[in-house]
């Protein structure tokens, strides 16, 4: 049996320093993301000495929503990926570059919503509140902005869901960031090219928000932590495996089912 392990980053694996203390403190944080000189990122040292072992003998898949770039940032001392999925999908990244043939696949899927151009139109309007700090875009693949959640009017959510309804896009919120998405720009559909690729066939992923879900959906085993988008909402179909830690803590559980599955194989 070939096992793939295919995980989102950020609030999965990955903590920024607020949202590592979700939970209880983890000993010892790892930075793993330098910006403009501040330390932004961070794992548990467990989760890293984990993933870094469990990387050597199966194929690890990173899968975000976070651009190439923004990817390229992190850094995580020891572990193995040969293909990772960035842009919530719309890149397909081998050995660190962009794979054209599946740039070519993701532009046909897109085909059928509305442009980038087009979403950024129709959202400029209800982006324009003093409470988003940022709008930024992904590659021209999607829309997100940094909030200041504290002066959000508890309606404007609403509001900008159904303007990515009405374009074909869909609104996830994390922590600080509000993301709008092509309903067809998806972590699951790349997560399928790499199985493809790879022949797996078992695959085991992670992930803590409504843009993990159908990547959750579509694998073999899924695991969530116990925060974040889905945890909020009470997504919690038969066989899901969720963690009894919440923030940084969770990593160190979601690795430790990774090496699990591992082991269960190799028995």
């Amino acid at each position: 049996m070939s096992l793939l392990i295919a995980s989102d980053l950020d609030r999965t694996l990955i903590y920024s320093a607020a949202a590592m203390t979700l939970g209880e403190p983890v000993p010892d944080p790892r930075c793993v993301e330098v910006l403009d000189g501040r330390e932004i990122s961070f794992i548990s040292p467990v989760a890293l000495a984990g993933l870094a072992a469990l990387s050597q003998r199966v194929a690890f898949v990173p899968t975000t929503t976070r651009t190439a770039a923004q990817f390229q940032r992190i850094d995580l001392p020891g572990v193995r990926h040969d293909m990772a999925i960035t842009t919530n999908g719309g890149r397909l990244l081998l050995s660190g570059q962009p794979c054209p043939d599946w740039d070519r696949e993701v532009a046909d899927r897109l085909a059928g919503s509305a442009s980038y151009d087009e979403a950024a139109v129709a959202l400029a309007g209800v982006l324009d509140q003093p409470w988003v700090l940022k709008i930024r875009d992904a590659e021209r693949l999607f829309v997100y902005t940094v909030l200041e959640r504290s002066g959000c009017d508890p309606d404007w959510f609403e509001e900008l869901e159904a303007v990515a309804t009405g374009l074909g896009w869909t609104l996830s919120v994390q922590g600080r960031k509000a993301y709008v998405v092509p309903a067809a720009l998806t972590k699951e559909a790349a997560l399928a090219e790499v199985v493809r690729r790879c022949g797996a066939t078992q695959v085991v992923a992670a992930g803590d928000s409504l843009l993990d879900r159908g990547l959750l959906e579509c694998a073999d085993v899924a695991i969530r932590p116990a925060h974040g988008e889905l945890h909020d909402a009470g997504w919690c179909p038969p066989g899901l495996l969720v963690t009894a830690r919440a923030g940084g803590g969770a990593a160190e559980e979601i690795v430790a089912h990774f090496v699990g599955f591992d082991q269960d194989r190799a028995d």
